[in-house]
C-alpha cells in the first residue's frame, strides 16, 4: 500500500510538471506576433527552468522520504533481530 501510494503521487508530480511546461510553452509561442522573438525566448527558457526546477526538487522530497522510510524499517528489523537473538 505504501508504495502504490509513492507512485502514484510520483506518476501526478511528473504530469503536473509536464502539464506546466506544456501551457508555459503554449503560451509563449502564442505570444503576439509583434513580440521579440529573443524575449519570447527568454520567458520560455526561465518558465522552463522555474518548472523543471519544481519538478525536480519535489522528485527529490519524495526520493528521500522513501529513504527515510527504509531506513525506518532497516533500522526497526535490525532491533527486532537483536531483541530474538537475545
Amino acid at each position: 500500500m505504501f508504495q502504490l501510494n509513492k507512485k502514484l503521487k510520483m506518476k501526478n508530480v511528473l504530469k503536473f510538471g509536464f502539464l506546466g511546461l506544456a501551457l508555459t510553452v503554449a503560451v509563449a509561442s502564442c505570444n503576439n506576433a509583434e513580440t521579440k522573438t529573443e524575449a519570447a525566448t527568454d520567458s520560455a527558457a526561465n518558465a522552463i527552468d522555474s518548472t523543471a526546477n519544481a519538478v525536480s526538487d519535489s522528485l527529490k522530497n519524495t526520493a528521500d522520504s522513501a529513504i527515510n522510510a527504509v531506513d525506518s524499517t532497516a533500522e526497526q528489523a535490525v532491533d527486532s533481530l537483536k531483541k530474538n537473538v537475545q
